[in-house]
């Protein structure tokens, strides 16, 4: 399981919402109110996780979404492969292999045997940081 519904009402600035299939950081939520003859609606304005494109939707307050499961874990940075990383999960001990981060403060830090924190968002890994 991946997702979970939420109400759009209960959505808050700096939490992560599902919008056209992409998990995205919300930056911005405004709440109109309710008119004469419909319901209060909320504007959600959200970052893209993983490609950082702006989404936004408009929906009604007591409308379902859907919020991503986050799974946060520590890995060891095995093997750097071209631009591919091999790490093992510290967890479990099983290994993966993702592509290298784009932020150049990430990349500069990472070789082999280097301990990252990984975020795990509908089935994609992320490194988050570095872990000292």
């Amino acid at each position: 399981m991946s997702t979970r519904p939420e109400e759009a009402g209960n959505i808050k600035v700096g939490s992560f919402i599902v919008i056209d299939g992409e998990p995205c950081k919300v930056v911005e939520v405004e709440k109109s109110k309710t008119g004469k003859h419909g319901s209060a609606k909320a504007r959600i304005v959200g970052i893209g996780f993983f490609d950082g494109s702006k989404r936004s939707i408009v929906v009604p307050t007591d409308a379902r979404v859907e919020v991503p499961v986050i799974r946060k874990f520590t890995a060891q940075v095995v093997a750097i492969v071209g631009d591919n990383l091999q790490l093992m999960n510290l967890e479990d001990y099983s290994t993966f292999e993702m592509p290298m981060p784009q932020e150049e403060e990430l990349k500069s830090k990472l070789s082999e045997g280097v301990e990252v924190e990984v975020w795990e968002v509908m089935g994609r890994p992320k490194i988050m940081r570095i872990r000292t």
